[in-house]
C-alpha cells in the first residue's frame, strides 16, 4: 500500500521555519509518526483510514472526495448548532506541530555505538535538555490546541462522521511535553574516547 503523507516539507513554511538542508525523506519519517501516533488516535482508526482512502497514489486528495472530508482536512467556515460562526483551520496545522515536536525531540539526540549523545552544533551552542523539552512542550501544546478544534469540528458534523466518538482517555494522553517518564543516568554515562566526534557530548553532560 502506498504511504500517504498529508503534509510535506513545503507545508511547514506556512507555520514554522525549518532548515533547507533537512532532507524531505528524513522529515517524512516524522510526518509518518505524527500521522500514525498522533492523528490516527485522535480521529479514530475508521475515520483516519476513510480519509486516506480519498487520496490518490501521488498523495493528492481526489476531486470527487466528499466535501466533509475536504473540510476536515483543509478547514472550513460554518455555523454551529447555536448559530455561531466557527473558523476551523483543518487537520494540517495540528499535524505540522505534532511533526515538528517529534522532529525537535529526536533531532536533539544522536545515537552512537557507545550510546545516545546530545548533538553539539558546529555553528552555535546546543540547547540544554531542559530547554529542548520546553521547546517540544510548546509545539505539542500548539498542536493540541488545533487538535481540540478538530474534535469540535467532528462533534459539530457528527451526521457525516457517524463513527466519530471522542476518546477522553486519548485526549488526556495527548500531553504537551516529551513522553520520557524517567532517565537511567548510569546506563548512558560513557566516557569520551578518541573516536568520539567532537560535535557530540554525552547525554549526561546535560542531565547532571
Amino acid at each position: 500500500m502506498t504511504q500517504i503523507y498529508l503534509i510535506d516539507k513545503s507545508t511547514f513554511q506556512q507555520y514554522q521555519d525549518i532548515s533547507v538542508n533537512i532532507k524531505p525523506e528524513r522529515l517524512n519519517a516524522f510526518i509518518k509518526k505524527a500521522q500514525d501516533l498522533d492523528l490516527k488516535p485522535l480521529l479514530g482508526r475508521n475515520i483516519y483510514n476513510s480519509l486516506l482512502s480519498h487520496f490518490d497514489d501521488a498523495g493528492i486528495l481526489k476531486p470527487d472526495a466528499p466535501q466533509h472530508f475536504k473540510d476536515l482536512l483543509n478547514g472550513a467556515e460554518y455555523l454551529d448548532d447555536k448559530g455561531n460562526i466557527v473558523l476551523y483551520e483543518g487537520i494540517i496545522p495540528a499535524l505540522v506541530y505534532f511533526t515538528f515536536a517529534r522532529f525537535i525531540e529526536n533531532d536533539a539526540v544522536h545515537y552512537t555505538p557507545t550510546g545516545p549523545v546530545i548533538k553539539q552544533q558546529d555553528m552555535g551552542q546546543a540547547l540544554a535538555t531542559s530547554e529542548i523539552m520546553k521547546l517540544v512542550q510548546k509545539q505539542r501544546s500548539i498542536a493540541n490546541a488545533y487538535a481540540n478544534d478538530i474534535e469540535r469540528f467532528l462533534d459539530d458534523h457528527h451526521q457525516y462522521f457517524i463513527q466519530w466518538q471522542q476518546n477522553n482517555k486519548n485526549r488526556t494522553a495527548r500531553q504537551p511535553g516529551p513522553r520520557i517518564r524517567a532517565v537511567d543516568r548510569t546506563r548512558y554515562n560513557y566516557p569520551l574516547t578518541g573516536s568520539t566526534p567532537e560535535l557530540y557530548y554525552p547525554i549526561t553532560e546535560f542531565l547532571n
